[in-house]
């Protein structure tokens, strides 16, 4: 008797044992079934046989701005466990910008926004509607700006329909396989003027885009004709304006996908189809920070 429970990917990212508090206080021994670092989602598994009910997921694409969201979770740890927050949904669908540990932007997140009070500790908690359904996972808040501007009631949570695709992919195979191009690059932005000049031979109205720096051997990127120094522009029609915006319209395939790209090579224009054969967990992690990969 098995029982599964969602929770963020960096509530236990790096963790040597995992323990589960039940609403009693009971404490249960958990198991990593797996986790996601691009959707911040893990799931564990416990023994259920002391658990009798099971959360019921809500269509989070239909939820409306000023319904009543309650948020329960364990802010600043077990003493104030099972703790219950109310607000409303402040923005159904609200991009903001993902960072890795070392505060690098890694891409965007489409989430809810709500002004239930969110504290460290609610990560991985439930973000519920008045019908006791999850409509969304809490997992950060906005304290302050970049300014040091303070703010209040900005929390997010990932919406559940994303959720429950995530939850199936990691209990069916341990992990979330993504496409990948087989490149490494940089922002088109991070080159000098001159450089687009001299070595991408890149015409002056092209803007944003991001640089081949490399393209590995038999990946789906070498095979479609890409090489180093190519600037892609646009990946299935949308347009490419940083290496987040890459990685977020490449995540929306799948394997096998067949996808059109839109590339300048030594400054001509050309399109050609792709076909995602590889998987991002098949990548050689780069030594350079300089360099993304997909």
């Amino acid at each position: 008797n098995v029982a599964y429970i969602v929770t963020n990917n960096h509530v236990v990212s790096g963790s040597s044992a995992l323990r589960v508090v039940t609403s009693s206080g009971k404490q249960l021994q958990a198991k990593l079934v797996g986790k996601d670092s691009v959707t911040d989602l893990a799931v564990l598994k416990v023994n259920g046989s002391s658990l009798k009910t099971v959360a019921s997921f809500g269509n989070s694409d239909n939820i409306k701005v000023g319904e009543t969201a309650l948020a329960i979770g364990s802010p600043l740890g077990s003493q104030y466990a099972t703790s219950l927050t109310q607000g409303i949904i402040s923005a159904k669908k609200r991009t903001i910008e993902t960072t890795n540990s070392s505060g690098t932007q890694t891409g965007n997140a489409t989430v809810i926004q709500t002004d239930a009070a969110i504290n460290p500790g609610n990560s991985g908690g439930a973000l519920i509607n008045v019908g006791g359904q999850v409509v969304g996972i809490t997992s950060s808040k906005i304290a302050s700006d970049a300014e040091g501007t303070s703010v209040e009631g900005m929390g997010f949570a990932i919406p559940s329909n994303e959720v429950v695709n995530i939850i199936n992919q990691l209990v069916k195979n341990g992990k979330v396989v993504r496409p990948a191009l087989g490149i490494t690059y940089v922002d088109l932005a991070n080159v000098s003027s001159a450089q687009q000049k001299s070595i991408l031979k890149l015409p002056s109205n092209v803007e944003n885009g991001v640089v081949v720096m490399s393209a590995s051997a038999g990946s789906p990127a070498k095979k479609a004709g890409l090489s180093k120094y190519d600037v892609i522009t646009a990946l299935g029609g949308h347009q490419i304006s940083d290496q987040s915006t890459l990685r977020d319209i490449l995540y929306k395939y799948k394997l096998n996908d067949k996808v059109s790209i839109t590339y300048y090579h030594n400054g001509k224009k050309k399109t050609s189809t792709i076909k995602l054969t590889e998987t991002s967990s098949q990548l050689k992690t780069s030594s350079t920070t300089a360099t993304s990969e997909s």
